[in-house]
């Protein structure tokens, strides 16, 4: 049995994230985590809030509450949203945790002690208008790489390119809008990550099954003009991790706090120590995930996250832990995603444009979602969701495809021979040559999930469907039943236990569904097909069942276009 640590990027407070959040992280980790739990594997699957930063203060501000309030209802909230996905987090925790302060202040202290950390005197942007210091993405102005006008100060979301406010063209407050900017100077702590770059190189290229998107930003980053540069990890706030070197004051930084980039990361650790503390186990249960010398060694930890998360998580983070000089374990594979647009342009979470994840599932539940996502997930590129293609998707995958399987085999053999397998006959050519098909699909399904490869393991997994399709439609029940019965009980039959089969093997993308496919073939069984021809005698004659009511409804075209229009971009 293998031991898999898994941790999604982690969603950001201020608000409810829309579907492109959604894929980008969060929904393909499930998928993983689903996968190789139901292959027998032990899995951690840790996500937690992000609530550090100017963003929840202005958030909180807006809705008139203080920002620790503020945190604590939207954790509520999206921890009640995940859990409405099916995301099966083993932990769903939170960066303003007590534990990831002391670990932050910790990794601090360590860092400190590694010479890795300068004080340095620098100017700073100060807003007039606003009476506070602006942290670097709370400037914005054009980027004078690619001309992108709502570049921030910390980097230009359009190309990537790492900036300094100083570089913007045209600067402006995002709290305000007012121009009406100075520079005054300010003492911060910076990580001396350019003193890692050759360790952080060799790190990366050791990693030879990394995704080419998450290779080629890292490498940017590293080598692309002054390459990879020191990094505050101080800002002028009153909400964040106190900075501390340890348990020790930090003379000169009093009243500052850590930059969120820098302990937001902390958080996945923390995470871990979290669970610990909530479910009364040791640290020793804990630090097995996540320290090599306390049995972590043999741990493949994985990471999801969109690409405009990657230079953190393959810098940063990696320059954190490596620089602590502790044995903590670093990540083995880093799965990136492209960004998902939004029916001819892109989701916008101010302008509330495109689908948000309760509006999501005040529409339909959501495996109609899931399936959709993950099957049309921007892997090597990014990808776009319309409203008719997911009517398509919905219509043809999961009604036309899965859910008329499970209808017609239930309702012919409950109008035939009861509501339960029926026996007589044995398996012939026509079933073994499926039981061939199946075996080889199944085989390649888990070689696509074990690469990671969302997309093509969605595609096998409609194959396995159609052939299931195919068969019952080649087999024809119905037809052998006035000649034969009992070959049409062989028929139906395998049929059966199709649907135990297609429950297990679909559980990882649609888990509301399966459980109902399980539910109704009144079985616990969800051992994973090793032998797909025991796997189709799993459930035996006489074993009784239950006609489910409809999988997946259609989506009509009056359903279509009244979304189509709801969802244009005003976000109530």
């Amino acid at each position: 049995m293998a031991r898999i640590l898994i941790t999604s990027a982690i969603p950001y407070i201020n608000g409810i994230k829309h579907l492109g959040n959604l894929i980008g992280s969060q929904l393909p980790a499930d998928l993983y985590a689903r996968y190789q739990r139901g292959r027998g594997n032990e899995v951690m699957f840790l996500c937690a809030t992000d609530e550090h930063g100017t963003p929840a203060e202005l958030a909180a501000a807006k809705a008139g509450k203080p920002v620790a309030e503020y945190c604590a209802e939207m954790y509520d909230i999206q921890a009640g949203i995940a859990k409405r996905f099916g995301l099966s987090f083993d932990h769903f925790g939170r960066s303003s945790s007590e534990q990831n302060k002391e670990l932050t202040q910790h990794f601090a202290g360590k860092l400190d002690e590694a010479g890795l950390i300068r004080e340095v005197s620098e100017k700073q942007v100060y807003s007039n208008a606003d009476g506070r210091f602006l942290p670097d993405r709370y400037i914005e102005g054009t980027c004078p790489n690619c001309g992108y006008d709502r570049a921030r100060g910390d980097q230009c979301e359009n190309c990537t390119k790492q900036l300094d406010p100083t570089d913007l063209i045209e600067p402006r407050s995002a709290i305000s809008g007012s121009t009406d900017l100075e520079v005054r100077e300010t003492k911060h702590l910076y990580l001396r990550q350019s003193a890692m770059k050759d360790q952080l190189d060799a790190w990366i290229d050791g990693k030879t099954d990394w995704p080419i998107l998450t290779t080629s930003i890292a490498k940017k980053w590293l080598h692309d003009g002054d390459g990879l540069r020191d990094r505050g990890i101080t800002r002028d706030l009153d909400w964040g991790v106190p900075v501390k070197k340890g348990d020790q004051d930090w003379p000169g930084m009093e009243g500052k706090v850590f930059y969120v980039w820098f302990d937001a990361p902390i958080e996945y650790i923390a995470c871990a120590k979290e669970w610990a503390d909530a479910t009364d186990r040791t640290d020793a249960d804990w630090q097995r995930w996540w320290r090599t010398d306390k049995g972590a060694d043999d741990v493949r930890y994985v990471q999801f996250m969109g690409k405009d998360n990657v230079p953190f998580h393959t810098l940063s983070f990696p320059a954190t832990i490596l620089g602590s000089g502790e044995p903590w374990k670093m990540v083995d594979h880093l799965k990136s995603f492209n960004y998902l647009n939004y029916d001819g342009g892109q989701f916008s979470t101010s302008q509330g444009r495109g689908v948000f994840m309760d509006q999501a599932l005040d529409i339909l539940p959501a495996d109609y979602w899931r399936w959709w996502l993950l099957s049309h997930a921007p892997e090597s590129s990014d990808s776009e969701f319309t409203w008719e293609n997911f009517q398509q998707s919905v219509n043809k995958d999961l009604a036309d495809v899965l859910g008329n399987f499970v209808s017609r085999i239930t309702k012919f053999c409950r109008s035939k021979f009861g509501e339960a397998v029926p026996e007589g006959g044995v398996y012939g050519e026509r079933e073994q040559a499926l039981v061939e098909e199946l075996t080889r699909r199944i085989r390649a399904y888990e070689g696509h999930m074990e690469a990671m490869d969302v997309r093509k393991s969605a595609q096998e997994l409609r194959a396995i469907w159609v052939a299931g399709n195919e068969y019952l439609q080649a087999a024809a029940p119905w037809s052998t039943f006035k000649a034969d019965p009992e070959q049409a009980a062989v028929q139906v039959r395998l049929g059966l236990n199709l649907i135990r089969l297609y429950a297990v093997l679909s559980a990882p993308f649609i888990p509301e569904t399966s459980a109902r496919m399980l539910s109704a073939m009144n079985t616990l069984d969800t051992s994973w097909p090793d032998d797909v021809a025991a796997a189709l005698s799993a459930l035996p004659a006489g074993h009784s069942f239950a006609v489910p009511d409809v999988l997946f409804a259609k989506i009509t075209d009056e359903q279509r276009e009244d979304w189509q229009t709801r969802f244009a971009g005003t976000r109530d």
